[in-house]
């Protein structure tokens, strides 16, 4: 009986553009738990500082049952908008162990990206370009020292306010 060969690509399976998405919302959710334990954190402002004169800010905006809904920063602004900048609000899924970046600011909204109405494919696209940053955001600031032992929590900064369209609603961006 003669074997044949199968070539090597035929019995490697392929990842979709979706289930690469779940990737990286898998690996976010690992990184933002292993870096600063939002579960953990009551809601509130918490800013991160190493020395290196960059310091980070995480808004813990709401902890929900299986959801936790933060905002990560560093504490500069933009000059035009006032905004800050960059910025990515996340959404950690915690029974199902993802972290999704939501919407992200580097220097231009989703809308001006892609556009109020992007086809479907394209939404998808920019989740991952938003996702594949947040993964490599999280990575510099765990390589910069940041983590749980340089978090504080800013005493008197208030309740930090999400965006409208972030709480309690699916979004399309």
């Amino acid at each position: 009986m003669q074997e044949v060969a199968v070539p090597r690509q035929a019995s490697i399976p392929r990842l979709g553009r979706f289930a690469w998405l779940m990737g990286l919302y898998a690996e976010n959710f690992r990184r933002m738990t292993r870096l600063f334990e939002p579960v953990d954190l009551a809601p509130g402002r918490y800013v991160s500082s190493t020395g290196n004169g960059l310091d980070v800010q995480l808004d813990v905006l709401y902890q929900h049952a299986y959801t936790t809904e933060l905002r990560l920063t560093y504490t500069m602004r933009d000059p035009v908008t006032g905004e800050p900048d960059p910025s990515a609000y996340l959404r950690l899924y915690r029974d199902a162990r993802q972290a999704e970046a939501t919407h992200c600011y580097v220097g231009r909204r989703w809308q001006d990206v892609i556009g109020m109405y992007p086809p479907a494919a394209e939404v998808v696209d920019h989740r991952m370009r938003m996702n594949t940053f947040l993964g490599k955001w999280l990575e510099y600031l765990a390589e910069g020292g940041h983590g749980v032992a340089t978090l504080r929590l800013v005493e008197g900064a208030g309740h930090p306010v999400a965006p409208p369209a972030f709480v309690g609603t699916a979004r399309k961006g």
